[in-house]
């Protein structure tokens, strides 16, 4: 276990930010001085759940953010400062079962039941922009297709790879950045590893590129679908299952793609569960503009909209672009870095004690042959539906968790009255004059 006071003293840490991820997946922390980070490390930090995303009053006692002190990060751009992920327990009883990252530690406690673990990587994209987030922040980032475009790349390139040094800095061990399929997006990626190692490092990436574009005077976004017509905010994930002696449960060379057996079964959870796993890795009203969007100026939108698999084909919901692994292409830039590994877990020992088949695979092109699918489920196709696909999803609810499930349902709830609530502008355009 990390001495978080002795960290402190050999980095020359001033301050330690004690943060944990509320069930909207907002960042919420305590800026603690050192001198005080061996109390807090023991007791934790105090917080009124209420006034973040958490199903809790104002009458509920403190919760306390336990510093899980393996996670700590010196901040790389400001040394002074630490970060370390936590754990939230009701001060003077258990931990908060709705918290995310408790949610994911019982999902990976119940992997090693059965003798595996979760290993995934992330592909999150952004955005950088304008600091009013009204534009992208390059007027000369405006190509048809601008994957890949080297010179558009290179007019972000200190902010870029400021970033990358501090992943290579941190041992991340980073392997590539590009810009993305839309004008004014960028993709980073680094090595998998085991799911809460992927969560913390995702949760304080997120941190770090907003935290980094903000000292160049920009603004960046994961937002799923911040510019109708350009390619939303994906976050792919790349998943693979592993044994106690370290071979990859997934790999069967003697198999259709080189997936084994256990492999098949643990996509066969993800694709009978998808539905309503949406609401998670799906998880705003904005998110529905992404996976129902119509063609975008670069010909494709590269997000799914029915629950399919293939092999190395983009235009699926999952493909299996290699030996032992697949890769999920629904989660977008939204999704909550502790209940995305927290739901592809619940979903995936759901299919193997199941013995759950995927189903079909097909290797079309969706984009232009979808309609020729028969028998697959279309993914929801607003936030409303992707809760009430959850809320009937009975096995999928008691594999998150029965207060997490009713805590997320609630406050998911309430976000969709409040959008319903509100008058846009589309409706007075359109009903104004009826």
């Amino acid at each position: 276990m990390t001495d978080l006071a002795a960290f402190a003293r050999e980095k020359g840490i001033k301050y330690f930010m004690i943060s944990y991820t509320d069930l909207f997946g907002a960042q919420r922390a305590k800026l603690v001085p050192s001198q005080a980070i061996a109390d807090m490390q023991v007791d934790g930090a105090g917080f009124a759940g209420f006034a973040t995303w958490l199903d809790l009053t104002p009458a509920h006692p403190d919760m306390l953010a336990v510093p899980d002190a393996p996670s700590v990060i010196q901040l790389p751009w400001k040394k002074d400062v630490a970060w370390v992920a936590s754990n939230c327990v009701m001060a003077g009883g258990p931990d908060l079962a709705q918290a995310p990252r408790n949610t994911l530690a019982r999902m990976i406690a119940e992997a090693a039941d059965m003798g595996l673990e979760v290993k995934t990587g992330v592909e999150p994209e952004f955005f950088l922009l304008t600091p009013d987030g009204m534009a992208i922040s390059d007027g000369a980032d405006t190509a048809v297709k601008p994957c890949y475009d080297q010179q558009a790349v290179m007019r972000r390139y200190d902010v870029i790879a400021e970033i990358c040094d501090h992943m290579l800095e941190l041992g991340w061990e980073p392997y590539q950045n590009d810009h993305e399929d839309a004008n004014g997006q960028f993709e980073m990626n680094w090595k998998y590893d085991g799911a809460m190692a992927t969560a913390d490092k995702h949760s304080f990436f997120k941190f770090m590129v907003r935290s980094v574009a903000e000292k160049h005077g920009l603004r960046a976004t994961f937002m799923p679908k911040p510019f109708m017509g350009l390619t939303g905010n994906g976050c792919h994930a790349h998943i693979s299952v592993w044994t106690k002696d370290g071979k990859n449960a997934f790999s069967d060379p003697s198999k259709e793609l080189s997936l084994s057996d256990q492999g098949r079964h643990f996509l066969g959870g993800i694709m009978k569960h998808a539905s309503a796993l949406a609401v998670i890795t799906n998880p705003t009203v904005n998110s529905y503009k992404r996976i129902n969007a119509p063609r975008t100026i670069s010909g494709a939108t590269w997000a799914p909209n029915t629950v399919t698999w293939t092999g190395n084909n983009r235009t699926h919901m999952v493909r299996v672009p290699g030996p032992g692994r697949f890769e999920l292409r629904l989660p977008d830039g939204a999704v909550n870095p502790y209940l995305l590994q927290a739901v592809i877990i619940a979903a995936g020992l759901s299919g193997l004690k199941s013995k759950a088949d995927p189903g079909k695979r097909w290797d079309i092109d969706m984009y232009a042959e979808g309609h020729t699918v028969t028998g697959a489920p279309k993914l929801p196709l607003n936030l409303l539906d992707a809760i009430r696909a959850y809320d009937a999803d009975e096995g999928l609810k008691a594999a998150m968790g029965t207060e997490f499930s009713a805590a997320y349902l609630k406050l998911k709830t309430q976000e969709w009255n409040a959008y319903t609530a509100h008058l846009t502008q589309w409706e007075r355009d359109t009903t104004l004059d009826i």
